[in-house]
């Protein structure tokens, strides 16, 4: 099969090198890539958003199977259009995508479906949230921006001065853009997070391992929020008692009713739990693969990754096996200094030969923000690079990942240290 990925980051660069095992992958395209995928993938310089300019390249290049990784795409129909031009695409529709593309959306959705979460209110008129807000006696208190937000449209405020100054940045500043035309106000929950991707074909859920991102900057879980610092899998907190739990109270009664809403739900559907007190609630839904969560839930991944995928789109999910493999995965981010808020581009990379690192063994380098300029491998974004090592334990993937770290090098490089800490921790406490 002739493959396009839509996309160009580490999540992207996972799903490649695992669909590349499969015996059924030809030729694979990537766009818009990036300069560390363009060693896996043939690149092409087309923005994921655009979709007009995507389908016509689908179109004219025949691909047989397109993957659409990102989330802004899928907002914007991209499947759809694929759809209409007769090419067959991983990931939802437009009105399924709104799972993700649309908090509003996904609260009432829960709350008319009882499906546990925190308790909210939805506000498009700032007095009107600010008014609710001041009469909170319990603190902190979230604010969600309702459209998509690059993963940072989320505020935990501890006072009310917070909550205005987050109101007032998301509904009037429109730092987000017109994802802040509507908030949610939510209650803060408390417990360990985990993140559960699955497969679903609309009808059937197969949950893949469980992963446990890391979404502060620095240390210690401190610092700005970021797209992801790095992750590891399984969550040691995700129990098979939390698991059993998840798939009756959380991930059938959602896929049921996505279809009692008439936009049934085909692709990857990303659970954010928190694993409360009063049980597993949904933090958050994601339309897609999580970034970089992809980055150690496809290593783990023993079953062939386009078969699936394929059968989520056919419908034929339930007759086809999901197998994951034993051990664990860790993945590292390494970044520019300064993100995520102001860093430099264009620092050489060093350490790497043709993007990954010689001789490291069950070591894959995912690259999320990287370029080639005059033949040298150089940074390009803010998250730069995911080093993603496999072993039979957590505590040796995570060992064997910073190994593997240490030997790449670029100027003003920024990692924490302290990756997988906390389910190092669970699973002391667990023996």
């Amino acid at each position: 099969m002739k493959i396009l990925v839509v996309g160009g980051g580490g999540r992207e660069h996972a799903i490649i090198r695992a669909l590349k095992k499969s015996p059924a992958c030809g030729e694979i395209w990537c766009a818009p890539g990036n300069g560390g995928i363009g060693y896996d993938a043939k690149c092409k310089d087309i923005k994921a958003t655009d979709v007009e300019a995507m389908v016509a390249f689908a179109k004219q290049e025949a691909f047989d199977y397109v993957v659409v990784a990102q989330d802004d795409p899928l907002a914007l129909g991209m499947v759809d259009a694929l759809a209409e031009v007769g090419i067959p695409a991983f990931g939802p529709d437009r009105a399924a995508a709104r799972i993700e593309a649309s908090k509003v959306f996904a609260k009432d959705l829960m709350k008319k479906y009882g499906i546990p979460t925190a308790g909210y209110e939805t506000f498009d008129d700032p007095a009107a949230a600010l008014d609710f807000i001041r009469t909170r006696d319990r603190w902190p208190v979230v604010i969600k921006a309702d459209g998509l937000a690059l993963g940072k449209g989320v505020l935990i405020c501890e006072d009310v001065r917070q909550a205005e100054e987050g109101i007032k940045e998301i509904m009037l500043d429109k730092k987000f853009g017109a994802s802040g035309n509507h908030v949610v106000v939510e209650e803060f929950l408390t417990g360990p997070e985990v993140s559960v991707l699955s497969f679903t074909d609309g009808k059937v859920v197969k949950p893949m391992v469980s992963s446990m991102d890391h979404k502060r900057a620095n240390d210690g879980d401190t610092g700005l929020n970021t797209g992801g610092m790095g992750t590891v899998a399984p969550n040691p907190y995700y129990t098979p008692d939390v698991a059993r739990r998840c798939m009756e109270e959380i991930f059938l009664p959602t896929i049921r009713a996505m279809q009692a809403e008439g936009c049934p739900f085909k692709g990857c559907l990303y659970f954010g739990l928190m694993i409360t007190p009063d049980g597993p609630k949904v933090i958050e839904y994601n339309c897609r693969f999580g970034d970089p969560e992809a980055q150690v839930v496809l290593p783990l991944l023993d079953s062939d990754l386009l078969t699936v995928m394929t059968a989520c789109t056919g419908g034929t999910l339930e007759d086809t096996e999901v197998r994951f493999r034993d051990g664990a995965a860790a993945c590292v981010i390494l970044a520019s200094g300064g993100y995520p808020v102001r860093y430099e581009k264009g620092k050489e990379i060093t350490g790497l030969t043709e993007g990954q690192l010689p001789g490291a063994e069950d070591v894959t380098v995912y690259h999320a923000g990287t370029a080639v300029q005059d033949g040298r491998l150089v940074t390009a974004g803010g998250r730069v690079l995911g080093v993603t090592a496999v072993a039979g334990s957590l505590p040796a993937a995570l060992e064997r990942a910073y190994q593997a770290a240490d030997r790449i090098r670029f100027d003003k490089m920024h990692r924490r240290s302290d990756i997988g800490r906390r389910a190092l921790q669970a699973l002391n406490v667990q023996e």
